[in-house]
């Protein structure tokens, strides 16, 4: 009997952490679903990849249910889905202008999330594997607190955490893992703006391959790398006086539209 191969849908896919997990996968022989926003970006991902590519925002329901369905009719059920597509910028909610970009980081960092998973969820229940499939949402350390001048982000990524963990219930007697993975700092355009020390920071390969071995395991929730592990539950239980002294000037990610 010929060797099963993995089949992986993977959003965010043209460049950071996205793009990273597309190669990963890739190269252990992965039969690849990628969207990304960025055309010309996704195309050079792709190149020497199994994969279908899906030019799609998450922020976009009926987008990314067409890239679910052409991922269904052409190469079959998932066994992996990774939301890894993310909005992050600087905001401050006394800019009227802002309120946009918390829309638009809201919109992906949480709706991403739904728009995604939505449309795989009922062929993966029908599916009646021996091992379910899995769905894997990219949070963040930055949902444990609320970070100044990343108020969009932080509540993004709070959001985010939750809404896995009811979606992790709600999948449990269907054999479906929900898989949360909360990083720290990964080496990606994303965080390269920063204008501030990013301590444990991890190149995005490494981030890729610590999120597949918390897919391949199932966790319901990991924080990575173990540095961070060690320090977010520290954060949590900070208490408010003593946190707002350690973070009230901790320097902050420049404002600016969405890319």
């Amino acid at each position: 009997m010929p060797e099963h191969r993995l089949k992986v849908f993977i959003t965010g896919a043209s460049s950071g952490l996205g793009a990273a997990l597309a190669r990963h996968y890739g190269a252990q022989g992965a039969r690849l679903g990628l969207v990304g926003r960025n055309a010309g970006a996704l195309a050079a991902v792709v190149e020497g990849l199994d994969a279908s590519r899906y030019i799609a925002d998450v922020r976009d329901a009926a987008a990314m249910r067409a890239a679910a369905e052409g991922f269904l009719a052409e190469v079959g059920c998932p066994d992996i889905v990774i939301a890894a597509a993310g909005i992050s910028v600087g905001t401050l909610t006394e800019e009227a202008a802002d309120a946009a970009v918390f829309r638009a980081v809201m919109d992906a960092n949480v709706l991403g999330l739904v728009h995604t998973f939505g449309p795989f969820i009922a062929p993966m229940q029908a599916a009646k594997r021996p091992v379910g499939g899995v769905l894997c949402g990219i949070s963040s350390v930055a949902g444990v607190r609320g970070l100044p001048g990343g108020s969009a982000y932080s509540a993004s990524k709070a959001a985010a955490t939750v809404y896995l963990e009811a979606l992790r219930l709600e999948q449990k007697r269907h054999g479906i893992a929900v898989v949360t993975v909360a990083p720290g700092y990964i080496d990606t355009p994303m965080t390269q703006v920063n204008p501030y020390p990013m301590p444990f920071k991890m190149s995005a390969a490494t981030a890729a391959a610590k999120v597949a071995h918390c897919i391949a395991r199932r966790r319901p929730h990991s924080v990575i790398p173990w540095q961070m592990a060690a320090v977010a539950p520290v954060l949590e239980w900070l208490p408010v006086r003593v946190y707002d002294a350690l973070f009230e000037k901790a320097p902050r990610k420049p404002r600016g539209l969405p890319t």
